[in-house]
């Protein structure tokens, strides 16, 4: 294994410092200034990792301007020595070490080998005390994708992940049809289960948090999403497929863990915070989620996860 530790997750922010300060009062993450290239840029600490928040542009991302989750950062000791393990394992680097956060190096690896999740090797990040607030941890990051069940190889076995589990999500829906009689009274007949949408899910082990790639069930499905209502299956695969049609597959969310996902939820309501989902509703690995809209922070799409621990 290269490393098992999640150094940060960095994410481009049209509103860099209002996503940063959303995320430090919203959730209680502790906030530090760490310096990026030439100007400090903010990280919250979440759990054993950070959210880095990046303006658009900033060469971090790789100059990209559209907002998003952009890299995950793995924490290695020695940058060159790791970047060497990597390409030793079939994953090639993606240019040469580069200045990174707190006077560190980050080493870029090809997305392409990596299901295109863009990925940096990193020196640590020195990081504020724990959180006592109501987000515990990063649950794990969304990754569009398609083939969700193909990248379990290449992350385990390559990479050295823990396959933490897969899972298929469905939405159904059921016809049933009434006869109703003066004479005969009244029947009801249902059809079999219609599958309306789904996606084929699988979660694998970096530090505290899982990456969850997610993959179309049924391409022929239409690609439904509605912002404006509460989410559905259906529309969480939309979701997924949409962005791959439009970007390709890549990082997508980040889902942060709470206890308390309804009061989080109605709590943003309150500060006027846009939200998708105004209460948990079921999610994968027996959980509630909810989701934010993305303009709450600058672009970027988070969501809250309530689950027992494994």
């Amino acid at each position: 294994m290269l490393s098992e530790n999640l150094a940060w997750v960095g994410i481009v922010s049209r509103a860099p410092e209002d996503a940063a300060r959303r995320l430090e009062d919203l959730f209680g993450l502790p906030r530090v200034e760490v310096r990026a290239q030439d100007a400090p840029v903010p990280a919250l600490k979440v759990g054993r990792s950070a959210i880095v928040v990046l303006p658009p542009g900033h060469a971090l991302a790789g100059g990209r301007e559209r907002p998003g989750v952009d890299h995950i950062a793995i924490g290695v000791r020695d940058v060159a020595a790791a970047g060497a393990e990597a390409e030793r394992r079939g994953f090639p680097r993606a240019g040469r070490p580069q200045p990174g956060l707190a006077r560190g190096e980050v080493l870029p690896l090809a997305p392409d080998a990596l299901f295109g999740v863009r990925t940096v090797l990193a020196s640590p990040l020195p990081l504020p005390g724990a959180s006592e607030g109501p987000v515990s941890r990063i649950d794990h990051l969304g990754i569009a994708s398609t083939d969700a069940i193909g990248a379990i190889p290449v992350f385990r076995d390559r990479l050295g992940l823990a396959l933490e589990s897969t899972q298929t999500d469905v939405e159904t829906v059921v016809a049933v049809e009434s006869f109703t009689s003066d004479r005969y009274g009244v029947v009801h007949h249902s059809r079999p289960a219609r599958i309306v949408g789904g996606l084929r899910v699988s979660f694998l082990t970096i530090g505290d948090c899982e990456l969850e790639f997610l993959q179309n069930l049924d391409p022929e499905h239409e690609a439904e999403v509605d912002a404006s209502r509460a989410g559905t299956t259906k529309q969480d695969q939309g979701a997924i497929t949409r962005y791959v049609a439009r970007h390709g597959p890549g990082l997508h969310h980040v889902a942060l863990k709470t206890d308390d996902i309804d009061g989080l939820l109605s709590r943003a309501v309150a500060k006027g915070v846009p939200v998708i989902d105004r209460r948990g509703r079921p999610g994968s690995r027996r959980g509630r989620i909810g989701f934010f809209q993305p303009d709450a922070f600058g672009g970027v799409l988070f969501h809250l996860v309530e689950r027992p621990d494994a």
